[in-house]
């Protein structure tokens, strides 16, 4: 581990976590570098878990079925969506995408925070329903540098690839509605500014009362 990740881990380990988990809600155009990132603090940030997402796109190469997501075909997504099973879903590039409503519940209940990696319709949703969620926006620094990364990425057809470049700047005009931006031009950077985000939260005097009122009580004299 490099010292700036061990460094990050050492200052977010002395924040404590809110009674209740809080909802990290991260978004960006395709090719953007959420994933990324978010694997990234997974690592160094403790008490944070990850929303695995229900989609009906195809795997990957070197995708697992139910680390990155739980690939499932249509008539399935739409049973699910039907039955309630979503906190949040959305067309996306032709593909739907939905957020686990049971996931998120279970693990904000036990005390968990948890990573929503979604696309700005999802954001967008999740905005809607007066949740205790922090919505950080993933800023590529160039069209061309996101058109690098997804052929980098080699997963896309040529058609899927113009359809996420031609939605990009649709997406991009969305920043205005996050609570942060961060500006991915550099990994470690960014990791380290997403990792920040989460511990400042985590500090907020609103959502940590019932410690500080604790430790307020005992400096009180008898």
């Amino acid at each position: 581990m490099s010292s700036k990740a061990t460094d990050t881990q050492s200052q977010t380990q002395q924040t404590q976590p809110s009674p209740r988990g809080l909802l990290y809600v991260v978004s960006s155009p395709s090719g953007g570098g959420k994933g990324t990132l978010i694997r990234r603090v997974l690592d160094v940030v403790p008490n944070l878990s990850y929303s695995v997402s229900y989609t009906t796109r195809a795997p990957r190469n070197g995708e697992v079925n139910g680390r990155e997501y739980f690939f499932v075909d249509r008539k399935r997504f739409e049973e699910m969506v039907a039955a309630g099973d979503f906190l949040e879903w959305a067309n996306v590039h032709g593909n739907l995408y939905g957020t686990s409503q049971k996931q998120v519940a279970s693990e904000t209940s036990s005390g968990t925070d948890i990573v929503l990696e979604v696309d700005v319709q999802g954001a967008a949703s999740v905005r809607t329903l007066g949740l205790d969620s922090v919505s950080i926006f993933i800023l590529p620094p160039s069209l061309e540098t996101l058109r690098q990364r997804l052929l980098a990425r080699g997963t896309d057809t040529a058609e899927s690839l113009a359809v996420r470049l031609r939605n990009a700047p649709e997406e991009l005009s969305q920043y205005s509605s996050f609570d942060y931006v961060i500006l991915n031009d550099d990994v470690d950077r960014a990791t380290s500014q997403l990792a920040a985000i989460i511990s400042a939260e985590r500090a907020r005097r609103s959502r940590q009362a019932d410690l500080v009122d604790d430790v307020v009580q005992k400096f009180k004299p008898n």
